[in-house]
């Protein structure tokens, strides 16, 4: 298929992140991953790829935030070989936490490599063929454009914008941390203290180590920049938020006093509501990755402690999560709770209400900053502070990866600034685009292996096939027909966990066409032993599991063409005829 290329100049992309500023952003297909797209931009690239395959996509608004920003979905379809809820589904989504910005470039990614390699690539073209693949890039959408809008450190403009009063003094979000000098970026501040706890690294001035008991200090560390706005006499105590979009999910939701970020109810995020709305109206879909950040970590149900899943959905999941990790060197796949239990978070909700095998991809490992040989590699435990933890030996090893690969932007060091209050002081540290966030010239590298990841997933969404494997006449004007319907890939048609909760309607194998007077599954087909359905039997519920296969027989009255029907909500329907 011949690829196009469209040319699209935009002129509002200033970056605060040192990167690039005042740069006029050109978005063209095939998009570019060198680079981070803010908020406008996102959305600029997924009108680009639907004005570029039109046939192959279609581009929807399914909701707006707090703030009035649209969440933008692009479903990716060849309607030519079947219609969208015919499909298994495969959904993608990411930057549910607004500073988690290279998740939406993983979305945007996986777009754009189904609809650039369609018809050059035989993996990719069967992959769009069979499947239908649903992509929301960026959730938070308002966490995302302020993130790059405004200054930030690298953790913050992570909640939905609801406002809330963190310190109980009736007003809302007053208190955030301030840019005092005014560079794009909320770093730290540290102050000279001959009764801190910290001293200068002799070897790296910008490094702060712990002092021994009874060691004299030099420095003491405020915190992130900031000044008192509301004259309480505490810094950065009411900053935006906080909604946590990540814990406000309907399944296993729990108050604000058990799990910090969960909102006053469920879906009290306006757009997670209707993200959720949305879903439901797909009950395709088998497979769906969150993506966030960071490291480096496949993570799949439970996220609680009291709860266990099904055997066979383990080792579903497992013939995703055993693979991913060999395809992203250095990260790990494991249970969420193994991380940390949480409640209302959106991958469990996925697969307990939704019946979707679901991922979290915290992406971009720890220690991928390097900069060493096998004898200089920094050993795991120092005592020191780096503001990113107090391990000196890797915070020492970062900086040099600062200093000698991104040539200095991802640190600023520490300048003098007259604080209002605390009066001559230091600002330094990492910046904004910095620690959980890949330079750019490591971005392509990182969306290519993770998208690869999606689409191994897709590979193994269920494919089904029907083999009549018996038509035998037995008498007393009855035949018997056996069917066989095997699924060749690594998930089921359906969660275990669906199946025994009843959450989801089974997938059903219907004859029509002739009189069945018993019907049921083949326990042993040497043996001819079959559980009969006492009710309906032209009507059998099931579900076919993980490389495997389930075989049924019937006993049809009469003569004619029957027709034998397989329907399933996650994967493919089938419909074949015999002749009795």
């Amino acid at each position: 298929m011949m690829r196009r290329y469209i040319f699209l100049i935009l002129f509002t992309a200033i970056f605060q992140s040192g990167y690039a500023s005042g740069v006029k952003s050109k978005i063209e297909v095939p998009l570019r991953f060198d680079r981070y797209y803010n908020y406008e931009e996102v959305t600029e690239a997924l009108k680009v790829l639907h004005n570029a395959y039109p046939e192959m996509t279609h581009l929807d608004v399914i909701g707006k935030s707090e703030e009035g920003r649209e969440i933008y979905a692009l479903t990716i379809n060849n309607k030519k070989t079947g219609e969208e809820l015919s499909k298994p589904g495969v959904y993608v989504d990411g930057n549910i936490h607004g500073n988690e910005i290279q998740a939406g470039e993983v979305c945007l990614y996986y777009a754009n490599m189904l609809l650039t390699k369609y018809g050059e690539n035989e993996k990719i073209s069967k992959i769009v063929d069979r499947n239908v693949h649903y992509i929301i890039p960026v959730v938070n959408v308002d966490g995302r454009a302020h993130f790059f809008d405004d200054a930030h450190t690298m953790h913050s403009s992570r909640s939905i914008r609801v406002p809330k009063d963190d310190d109980n003094d009736g007003l809302f979000d007053e208190d955030a941390p301030n840019d005092l000098d005014g560079d794009g970026s909320i770093t730290q501040m540290r102050i000279k203290d001959p009764y801190g706890q910290y001293k200068l690294d002799p070897d790296d001035n910008r490094i702060l180590v712990r002092c021994k008991p009874g060691e004299k200090g030099e420095y003491s560390l405020i915190g992130s920049e900031g000044i008192d706005d509301d004259g309480d006499g505490r810094l950065n105590e009411d900053a935006e938020g906080y909604l946590d979009p990540n814990r406000n999910w309907g399944y296993d939701w729990e108050p604000p006093y058990v799990q910090r970020g969960a909102g006053n109810f469920p879906f009290s995020g306006v757009g997670l509501k209707a993200i959720n709305e949305w879903i439901t109206k797909r009950p395709n879909i088998i497979i769906g990755f969150a993506f966030h950040n960071n490291g480096g970590m496949w993570l799949r149900p439970p996220a609680d402690n009291k709860t266990q899943i099904p055997a066979a959905d383990i080792a579903a999941f497992d013939v995703i999560g055993k693979n991913a990790k060999k395809i992203t060197p250095g990260y790990v796949y494991m249970p969420s709770v193994d991380l940390y239990p949480t409640f209302g978070d959106f991958d469990s909700h996925l697969y307990f209400i939704h019946g979707i095998f679901s991922f979290v991809g915290e992406l971009y490992p720890d220690g991928a900053e390097t900069y060493h040989d096998d004898e200089t590699k920094p050993k795991k435990e120092s005592e020191g502070s780096g503001y990113r933890g107090d391990n000196t030996e890797e915070t020492r090893e970062r900086l040099k990866f600062n200093d000698n690969i991104t040539q200095g932007e991802l640190y600023k060091d520490w300048k003098p600034y007259k604080h209002p209050v605390y009066g001559d002081i230091e600002i330094g540290g990492w910046v904004k685009m910095s620690s959980r966030l890949p330079h750019p010239f490591m971005l392509n590298e990182l969306v290519h292996r993770n998208a690869s990841v999606v689409l191994l997933a897709a590979e193994n969404t269920p494919e089904i096939s029907m083999e009549i494997i018996d038509v035998k006449e037995v008498g007393n004007n009855l035949h018997r027909v056996r069917v066989r319907l095997v699924n060749k890939n690594g998930l089921p048609s359906m969660a275990k966990e669906s199946e025994i909760n009843k959450t989801h309607r089974q997938d059903i194998l219907k004859i029509t066409g002739g009189k069945v007077v018993a019907g049921g599954k083949i326990n042993d087909i040497r043996l001819d032993k079959v559980s009969y359905k006492e009710k309906k039997p032209e009507i059998q519920f099931l579900s076919i599991p993980s490389y495997g296969n389930v075989e049924y027989q019937f006993l049809v009255e009469g003569k004619g063409e029957i027709k034998i029907n397989y329907e399933s909500l996650k994967a493919n329907n089938l419909e074949t005829s015999v002749k009795l």
